[in-house]
């Protein structure tokens, strides 16, 4: 399984939803504050498409911008 990789803000709710979310279903992630880093950033509006909503969820091939709960 590839890698987990959560994009997002220390200060967002939905961010911190979903990092607790996958904490809670013992999934490893790697988190990335695109707040504290360029090349986060850069990286999540490329998997984005250029939205600027986070938080931004990478598993696999599968790309979610947003998060509204456990899925």
């Amino acid at each position: 399984m590839d890698k987990v990789l959560i994009f997002g803000k220390d200060d967002c709710p939905y961010t911190s939803g979903a990092r607790e979310d996958y904490i809670g279903r013992g999934i490893p992630f790697e988190y990335i504050n695109v707040k504290k880093s360029k090349d986060g950033m850069k990286k999540m509006l490329e998997y984005s498409g250029g939205r600027r909503e986070v938080p931004v969820i990478v598993e696999g091939k599968k790309i979610t911008v947003g998060f509204g709960g456990g899925t």
